[in-house]
């Protein structure tokens, strides 16, 4: 099995930053690719960004790209999302993801091949 913990999500205004932390624990060898899905109300749940573990190939979706950064610790098992320049419509809870089986840009487009999933952080942006 595998474990999925976020942190570091919480209010900040327009304009601002956040970083969020994902630790991995269990069959973490396993993993293929993690990374980033968020789901604000009314909205699709949405791939933000992906990174793969063989290779380190990155996604960005084009909402995010340019302002986000996806980034991983290997010692520590633990991928970390850079996010400036938040805008109120990055208010979202934010779910780590990964899979055993994709790679990030194939995990990114389909939420359905994700096999494990955090808890869920919230990012609100607001003044």
């Amino acid at each position: 099995q595998l474990q999925l913990v976020e942190s570091g999500g919480g209010l900040v205004q327009p304009g601002g930053s956040l970083r969020l932390s994902c630790a991995a624990s269990g069959f973490t060898l396993s993993i293929t690719a993690i990374g980033w899905f968020r789901k604000a109300p009314g909205k699709e749940r949405e791939g933000v960004s992906c990174i793969s573990t063989s290779g380190g190939s990155t996604n960005y979706a084009d909402s995010v790209k340019g302002r986000f950064t996806i980034s991983r610790d290997n010692a520590k098992n633990t991928v970390y999302l850079q996010m400036n320049s938040l805008k109120p419509d990055d208010t979202a809870i934010y779910y780590c993801a990964a899979t055993t089986s994709f790679i990030a840009q194939a995990m990114c487009a389909r939420p359905a091949v994700v096999g494990y999933w955090g808890q869920g952080t919230q990012v609100t942006v607001s003044s």
